[in-house]
């Protein structure tokens, strides 16, 4: 009887996993990614006489969070702190159509209409930002841990996609101190998922201090969001593009350092280039996040932590200083 009961037990995991899978798919690949993804992305243009940045959210089933930015887009613009507007929006025949405070849009073909009462006030059109770091060639002098041709500089590392590094809970074989990082990170496209459970990884700068790694598109930019030191500071300004765009952490990183009797002297130091605009100017970073390795004198590698969700890396490299 027992031993059915635990039979039992095991199928209905099974199913249950089964059943979150198809609630809380995770793509890869935009062609799958269903009608909902044609429509989340980044909108310019102007209201009236005024310029605004747009950024359209999916949430599954035909829903979606609209978030406008005066300005401009964020980094773009927009920064931190100045006028934003929201909305909800939902697909209809074709249309998303979007419900603002004393505002209403459609988006269709691209284009965001934007309206007040039946009179039409602005149109915006869909744009792909890219980071201008993207593709940058390891600078002369540079070691380079992955370039698509081999995991062989990781430990536990492993290759998905033909030519990309997973988020395997990796670690370099090379250990670093003070020291500059190039990489680029695709979150995936989790519409029904939320939060944390949303293209969630790492990157543990000297595997110690996260650099987090999230679908944080049209959100706040804490510090357990993309861009955010984990537990210690916020991006000044959330610079996370849509999933399945690819992104970009420059980082130059200063080690904490340490008195022969192993008692810490000076803080580490961390300046944060996300897409191409500094989000962490120089800051100091009072401990290490958890996760990974605490604080110590001795150098350590990268870590790209897994958190169950196929976020993907390429085009890592790094100097020493």
């Amino acid at each position: 009887m027992r031993r059915h009961i635990l039979v039992w037990l095991v199928i209905c995991c099974l199913i249950g996993g089964l059943l979150a899978a198809d609630t809380n798919p995770a793509f890869t690949n935009p062609a799958e990614a269903g009608p909902d993804f044609a429509f989340q992305g980044e909108y310019l243009g102007s209201v009236g006489d005024h310029k605004w940045g747009v950024q359209v959210v999916a949430l599954g089933e035909g829903k979606f969070d609209v978030v406008g930015a005066a300005g401009g887009l964020p980094g773009e613009g927009w920064k931190r702190g100045e006028q934003t507007s929201r909305g909800k929006g939902e697909l209809k025949d074709g249309t998303v159509e979007v419900d603002g405070d004393g505002w209403t849009a459609k988006i269709k073909d691209g284009i965001l209409r934007v309206f007040h009462g039946n009179q039409e006030n602005g149109q915006l059109k869909k744009v792909e930002r890219k980071s201008p770091t993207l593709g940058d060639k390891p600078s002369p002098g540079a070691i380079v841990l992955f370039d698509g041709s081999s995991p062989d500089q990781f430990e536990n590392g492993q290759i998905v996609e033909g030519n990309l590094l997973g988020a395997r809970g990796c670690v370099t074989k090379h250990q670093f101190g003070d020291h500059q990082l190039h990489i680029e990170f695709r979150t995936p496209f989790m519409p029904e998922s939320r939060g944390q459970a949303r293209g969630n990884s790492g990157v543990y700068v000297q595997g110690r201090y996260e650099v987090q790694v999230l679908d944080s598109f049209g959100l706040e930019g804490k510090n357990n969001e993309c861009g955010g030191i984990y537990q210690a500071s916020e991006p000044k300004v959330n610079m996370c593009f849509p999933p399945l765009s690819w992104q970009t952490y420059d980082i130059d990183f200063t080690a904490a350092k340490f008195d022969d009797a192993g008692k810490k002297t000076a803080n580490a130091r961390i300046t944060v280039k996300h897409n191409g605009v500094v989000i962490h100017d120089n800051i100091e970073l009072p401990k290490g996040t958890p996760g990974y390795k605490p604080e110590g004198p001795e150098k350590l590698g990268l870590f790209l932590q897994n958190h169950g969700n196929p976020v993907a890396f390429r085009n890592i490299w790094a100097i020493e200083k």
